[in-house]
């Protein structure tokens, strides 16, 4: 039973870590689809979350034009059409105590959301920008129809641009800035009006188009939201939406509408998300634009009455807390249930309260490496009953291995007596075959919940356990860890009781070394947690062995079901 769980751990380890290089390897995977050079270079990614005190000094939100009084004059009608395609756009800045937005007026979109309290993974001072720089995409808030003439002009024209502020605080919380463009020529009007809010991430938008006869698509842009694409197990990357109350993640590569009751569409890697949220009636239009690259949109019907379509746009951290105050459900986007690429409700219905436990003992130590040892502990306190009845399996199978043996040299030409012959044994003996197998099964959807937490939880990102460790989200830069980690299965398998022959046994010493280039890729706080955990294994084996096991040990190699008492 031992040989074939070890078997099994190594070919699951296996699947996991070879799947999509081995579609890779066979030519099953569709190659990149990047049609602009600019294009396959990846966005600039990652970024700090909050310090220990979760704040940061008090910044004012403020409104900036490069003109005096923000207000930017324009008349296409009274120009040529090259002249509009030739002048560039004014800048219009927001800054809030969490994020620096720059828009537009040239087609009044989003050009720069840059979130204050996350810093780039590359050099620790630049800001997370969630909005995709360089290359030819489509950008944020764009408005588009199905008349081609028409989204050129919603695109291409240059807007008035008008405020209500220039600084925002607690006495001041919210303030306008609305995006008004004409042609009086044909009689086309687009009107953009922002509401932002001190100290939020949400972003009202009230848009009344005038002249298009059919429905319009408010776009999410090109990967907004999407820092980090990465690679290998980290979830769901790229659209979602949430759709007759399922959530649906696939991005066809035409435009598709998803029809139902959409409650919101987003764009979304391991920590960040960008999400437009209809107030009313719409569709989502997610699309695959090419190897790593996404967008999506809300599609919604012009009033006739001219009443405003109303909507929402929430650009930021995948903070649990964060999303869940939102109330609809965008905190389902942090995937607490995966595991072996798929979503899996026993996993997520352990997770969640393991996360809220590891958060409330980090508002102590304020050190999520310390706090994922003092979990590691409690967890297995928890287990120790479980553990030793294990343990005591374990040995129990040791001191009748002898007599298994006899009993599979004897019947080794009759499969059928030898079962019998081991039931009997097994039951003379009051020995359960599996029984040390039964707690590691058990421990295993909290080993999956935990890495879940460890691997895909902003929380943890470039979170510091001291010394060399700076972030316990990625790998253990110089591999001490997995290190000390694969010494300490060494240890345990030479102390703990097995049933193995000495053959056997020569062979799982490898396990430890396959192991230990397993967990190299890890993120350094699961090789922590699996390191603390092995660490009091150990120990406990140490305690139970001496205090426990030492006078039993003797019973238990002397007790014969037939012998006096």
């Amino acid at each position: 039973m031992e040989k074939r769980l070890v078997v099994f751990l190594v070919l699951s380890a296996a699947i996991v870590f070879g799947y999509e290089y081995a579609l890779k390897g066979l030519g099953l995977l569709p190659p990149p689809t990047v049609s602009d050079p600019a294009e396959s270079v990846p966005a600039e990614a990652t970024a700090p979350p909050l310090t220990s005190s979760g704040s940061e000094p008090s910044t004012p939100v403020t409104a900036k034009t490069s003109e005096p009084h923000g207000a930017l004059q324009s008349d296409v009608s009274k120009a040529p059409s090259a002249r509009m395609e030739s002048v560039s756009g004014e800048t219009v800045e927001i800054e809030t105590e969490l994020y620096r937005a720059k828009f537009t007026s040239r087609g009044a979109v989003l050009t720069s959301w840059e979130l204050k309290r996350y810093r780039s993974s590359s050099d620790g001072k630049a800001f997370v920008q969630l909005v995709r720089q360089g290359g030819k995409f489509a950008e944020p808030l764009t408005v588009t129809t199905d008349d081609a003439a028409l989204t050129k002009e919603f695109k291409d024209g240059l807007y008035k641009v008008e405020k209500d502020f220039t600084t925002l605080d607690q006495e001041h919380p919210t303030g306008h800035i609305t995006f008004s463009y004409s042609n009086s020529g044909s009689g086309i009007r687009l009107e953009k009006t922002l509401t932002f809010h001190v100290d939020s991430y949400l972003v009202d938008i009230s848009m009344t188009p005038q002249g298009p006869t059919g429905p319009v698509k408010i776009e999410l842009g090109t990967n907004f939201g999407v820092v980090e694409w990465g690679e290998g197990f980290i979830g769901s990357v790229g659209t979602v939406s949430l759709i007759d109350n399922k959530l649906e993640t696939d991005a066809p590569e035409t435009d598709t509408e998803r029809t139902g009751a959409l409650a919101w569409t987003a764009l979304q890697d391991k920590y960040f998300i960008s999400t437009l949220i209809p107030k009313g009636t719409a569709s989502a239009w997610p699309k695959k634009q090419g190897e790593k690259l996404v967008s999506t949109g809300v599609r919604m019907s012009v009033d006739p009455s001219g009443a405003p379509l109303a909507l929402q746009l929430f650009a930021g951290p995948k903070e649990f807390d964060l999303l869940k105050g939102l109330n609809i459900r965008l905190e389902d986007t942090i995937d607490f249930g995966w595991f072996l690429f798929g979503s899996w409700d026993i996993v997520r219905a352990v997770a969640k309260p393991i996360f809220s436990v590891l958060r409330t003992i980090n508002e102590y130590t304020h050190n999520y490496g310390i706090t994922i040892i003092l979990l590691t502990v409690a967890i297995k306190l928890l287990f120790v009953p479980l553990q030793y009845k294990s343990y005591s399996s374990m040995k129990q199978m040791q001191t009748i291995q002898p007599k298994v043996a006899a009993l599979q040299e004897k019947f080794k030409d009759d499969r059928d007596r030898l079962n019998r012959e081991l039931i009997k044994l097994y039951r003379d003996h009051k020995v359960n075959p599996v029984g040390g197998c039964l707690p590691m099964v058990l421990q295993m959807p909290v080993f999956v919940s935990l890495f879940n937490i460890l691997y895909m939880t902003i929380d943890l990102r470039q979170a510091p356990l001291g010394l060399w460790i700076t972030d316990l989200s990625v790998q253990d830069p110089y591999y001490i860890l997995p290190i000390i980690m694969g010494v300490s299965m060494v240890v345990m398998q030479k102390i703990q009781p097995t049933t193995m022959d000495p053959a056997q046994a020569k062979v799982m010493l490898m396990l430890p070394v396959v192991m230990t280039f397993l967990f190299i890729n890890f993120p350094a706080g699961l090789v922590l947690y699996w390191l603390t955990n092995n660490v009091l294994s150990i120990t406990q084996q140490f305690v139970t062995d001496r205090f426990f096991f030492k006078n039993r040990s003797v019973a238990l190699s002397t007790d014969e079901p037939n012998s006096p008492k």
